[in-house]
Order: structure tokens, then sequence, then C-alpha cells
């Protein structure tokens, strides 16, 4: 069989329509994939707005690896075997700890600037690690890994980046069921692109949330993409709540990383005192669940307070001003001076554990689709990340596609143009999507937050479901999902592109809104960044990952 980089690319409107594999998400997942991908590939790289927007680049902490004398992967697997809380899978466990060194090796050649102390590569400790060995740049490694990698993608010549577009619908051939491409809005056009591979690298769906550290382009676009397709998902239950976010009226929800703790900042009350003590006797070097349920239970005791403190008075000030420019240059945007004040803190949705089920080479259970990065679950999280092991995983498993083999092509599918008139009705909808644009993210923060419970997730699911009919049955739903395959529309001067986005981000929210909350209620059991009030332990029952394909669960060994 011929490759698709055997035949003349076709491009309407300066969209090329054929790749031999598509890329979907800029961070460090997939232009690290991107990068590894064989360079014979002509690799179309799609990102929804533009370079460096998504979380990788507001990474702070940095990236865990055993490469000191006084550390071992052996070390490293065993922390992230007991952080996960029993539901990671071993053998990908090893697999990622056993190539981080490799994996800090290739950045370094490719000029990934991290901090030194010696001479030698500086690492910090961070919550629930035996040993120093996270690797950072300064408190911005995600920034300085996604610049790094992105200098390099633009220089390929066979990586052609594709911006703001948004990737609608999986093109999964009918008989094989196979993916072979998907739908893109781009360019106030709606076009199908034919790719001998899909690779899924959207980041999380922390927008679901009222109170997230993500940024606004993190929606669940591939969980959605990959469920509504056919594909497994797993483990949507498990959403990591980061415990120290900036807690301040009108400012963001910024992420203060684990690694000030590591440093040796104290979380305090009002008083002062290093309440985490009450919770875990490690205090604030708990893992991250423990911490945050710590101080939502401490708040949840106090009237009328929403915030503790972070106290980074026990840290020299060389050291913080060394380590954390970003974190004191946001906080004086926000009138609070690290070096006399604590800073107001709360816990915040960080980091999704569930996703895309996936195997050790990326591969979905759907052939020809993969997913790597936050919106895949390889087994390494489990029930609970372990601090700065999610750039480790982006960039070890996406690794695993410079062995991709993309042998068939697909005959062209004839196409169709069509103008999309602007419709009346689209105006008239948009107030409702608004609404539950804005309300989604308050009932999921009350009943799939921090803490749940069965009669609060059923009351969400209903609601959540009736939203997900009603918005499903749109003009403008209808006109993101009703295309076919070789239908290409063209919007009508005056037809906004933002709406269909806004409209599509959306049902995208709902769709794992409705995942989450259904996943939640089937676990009767809390474990990791999953806790019910009323089945506050965890069961040997349930040591077993939760599957989700199309709409029906089930319980799935651990490997």
């Amino acid at each position: 069989m011929t490759l698709i980089s055997s035949v003349n690319y076709l491009k309407t409107n300066n969209l090329t329509t054929q790749f031999d594999v598509i890329v979907v998400g800029s961070g460090a997942a997939g232009l690290y994939a991107a990068l590894c991908l064989p360079t014979k590939y002509r690799v179309g790289l799609i990102t929804k707005e533009t370079l460096k927007t998504g979380a990788s680049d507001w990474a702070q902490g940095g990236i865990a690896a055993a490469i000191s004398q006084e550390d071992s992967p052996k070390f490293h697997q065993e922390d992230t075997l007991k952080a996960g809380a029993g539901l990671c899978d071993r053998r990908a466990v090893q697999f990622l700890v056993d190539h981080a060194g490799t994996t800090i090796q290739s950045l370094v050649e490719m000029g990934v600037a991290f901090d030194r102390k010696g001479g030698e590569l500086a690492m910090t400790l961070e919550a629930a690690h035996s040993h120093p060995r996270v690797l950072h740049a300064a408190d911005t490694t995600g920034r300085a890994i996604v610049s790094t990698l992105t200098e390099k993608a633009l220089e390929r010549v066979n990586i052609e980046i594709i911006p703001q577009a948004i990737a609608l619908q999986l093109w999964i051939e009918p008989e094989k069921k196979r993916c072979q491409g998907l739908s893109v809005l781009y360019q106030n056009q709606i076009e199908w692109i034919q790719a001998g591979a899909v690779i899924l690298a959207t980041g999380g769906g922390g927008q679901v949330y009222a109170q997230t550290t993500n940024p606004s382009v993190s929606t669940g676009d591939g969980v959605a993409l990959a469920w509504r397709a056919g594909a497994i998902v797993r483990d949507l239950e498990f959403f990591q709540f980061h415990p120290t976010a900036l807690t301040k009226p009108e400012a963001p929800h910024f992420l203060i990383s684990e690694a000030v703790r590591g440093e040796g900042a104290h979380l305090v009350d009002e008083q002062g005192r290093r309440f985490a003590f009450d919770y875990h006797p490690s205090g604030e070097l708990a893992p991250r669940d423990v911490v945050s349920r710590g101080i939502f239970n401490y708040l949840q005791g106090q009237k009328n307070q929403t915030n503790v403190y972070l106290d980074l008075g026990s840290i020299e000030t060389e050291q913080i001003r060394y380590r954390f420019p970003n974190i004191i240059s946001v906080c004086q945007q926000w009138g609070i001076d690290v070096f006399k004040e604590p800073i107001p803190v709360a816990p915040a949705a960080h980091y999704w554990m569930g996703g895309v089920k996936v195997d050790l080479n990326n591969a979905t259970s759907i052939d020809g689709l993969y997913a790597i990065g936050e919106t895949a679950s390889t087994g390494v999280h489990g029930a609970n990340r372990l601090a700065s092991n999610s750039l480790l995983e982006c960039l070890v498993f996406a690794a695993q596609l410079s062995k991709l083999n993309v042998t068939s092509s697909f005959p062209l599918t004839k196409k169709t143009k069509m103008v999309m008139e602007k419709q009346k009705k689209w105006q008239q909808e948009m107030p409702q999507i608004l609404e539950v644009r804005q309300s989604l993210p308050q009932l999921i923060w009350q009943s799939a937050g921090i803490s749940r419970s069965q009669t609060v997730l059923e009351e969400a699911i209903t609601q959540v479901s009736l939203w997900q009919k009603q918005l499903k049955s749109l003009s403008l739903s209808q006109a993101i999902f009703n295309l076919l395959p070789g239908q290409s529309v063209k919007l009508e001067v005056g037809a906004n592109q933002s709406d269909l986005r806004t409209c599509y981000e959306t049902i995208n929210l709902l769709d794992i809104a409705y995942l989450m909350l259904k996943s939640s209620l089937f676990r009767t059991e809390s474990r990791g960044g999953h806790y019910r009030q009323d089945y506050p332990q965890s069961s040997q029952e349930w040591e077993k990952h939760t599957l989700v394909c199309e709409h029906r669960w089930w319980k799935g060994e651990i490997d």
C-alpha cells in the first residue's frame, strides 16, 4: 500500500486536506510527538489557538526523573505506585521511570535550559517523592520545554502547523472501524482532513470546574472526541485538585507550585498554625489529594473563610528570588508581597488522571487513533498523580511514536462543497448556550469536586443530561455534527465562527461532565482524587479501573 505522502497533497483555501499523520494539540505531548515521528511522514499539527497556549506552558514545578546517584528508577517507581493508591499499571510505571533519563538527555541536547547547581542539573524535592528528583527551569519549566520544542517544530519541513483550528469529529471508516482523519473548523469553513493516523494531544478538561488552574483551552476536547467515536475511556472520576491555587477576588486561580512547599514553605491558618499536620503526618508534603481534602475539611469548619495561607518565611530570600520569579511577579500583580506576607490559597481542579485508554504505544481501542499526555490514560497515574510526573509522561510516551508505522492510505473521498447561510436561529440560540457554559462549571464543582455523594451526583447527572439533549438539538450543533465525510462547508460572510466554537466546546464540556459524574457514581468507594462522603473508605473490590465505552460502564483489571 502507498503512503499518503506519495501522492500530491490537496489544499483547500490554504488548508491541506491530506496528511500521513495528524496531531491535535500543541502542548509538550503534541509537539514532542510531532518531532519524534519519522521525518518521512507529512505531519499536520492542529492547535486550537496559537502555539504556547496550553497547560504544558503553564507547568511550574518541573519534570521528575531519578537520575542522581542517590536516587534510582526503583525509588521513583515505588513513589509513583504509592501515590497512585493501587490503580497504577505497573508495566506503564516501570516504562515511565526507566525511560526518564534518556528523555531528560534528549531535552538537554535540544537546548532546554534546566537550572544547574555546581555544573550539575539541579533537583528539588516535591510532595510524596522520597528523593529530590524534580528538574526545573526556575518556576517556568513547562514554558522552557514548550518554547524549545516549538522552535524545533517550526524548523521541521515535514510539519505543517494549522493554528486556530478546531477538531470537530473523528472520521471512522464504517466497515473496518478505523480512524482515517477528522473534520476541522478553520478560517470560517468546515473541512475533512484524511490521514493514516490521528494523535489526540488536546490536554485535560479543567474548564469543567468553576475553580481550576487550567487555561481556557482545556475543555476536554480529545476525550469527548474519542468517546463519541466509540473509543474506550478510563478512570474519568479521578481528578486531581491542586492544594495551593492563588485565591483572591478577581484574580485567576494561578497555581502556586508544589515546589514552593518542597523548598520549605508552610501551610498555615489565620493564626499561623500549620494545620495540615492534623490530617497527615507529612503535613503540607503529603500527597496532593490528602492536602487538598485537608484544606477543604478545614475550611468547612470555618465561618466565612475561603482560603488558607502559604507562608514562604522559612525560605531564604535569595532562594525565593532564584526559584520562583514568576510566582513573585504574579503575586505582585495582585498586591501580594511574598517576602512580607503569606499567599492566600485554596484547592482548585488541576489535572485529570483519567482519559482515553491507551497501551504503551499510545494506541486506543480504535485502529489508527492514538492519544498522549493528559488526554490519555496510560496507567501511570492511577488514582492520584505523583507531582511532576505529567510532563515526564507526555515526553516518554510521545517518544514511542518514533516507531509508528503508517502503512495504508485510503481512496480519496468525493468532495461536495456547500455554503452555510447565516441562520437567524444562531443568534437566538447563543444565550442558551452561554447560560449552560456559565452554569455547568459551578454545578460540577459542587457535585464532582473534592467531596462527592450519591444524591448530589444523581441530581447533577439529571441536569447535565437535560442540557446535553437541549444543546444537541440546536441548529448550531447540527451545523457541526451533521456533516458527512467529504462534505465541506464555507460559512457565509457574517456567520460567526466563534459561535460554532463556543457551542462545540460547551458540548464537549457537557459530555465530559456526564462521563465524570457517572463514573463518580459508579465507583462506590474513596480512593486518590475521588472522595465519596457516603463511601469514605477504600475497598479492595474497587482496586480496578473504571472503563467506559459509549454508555456502558464496567470494571477493568489493573495491569
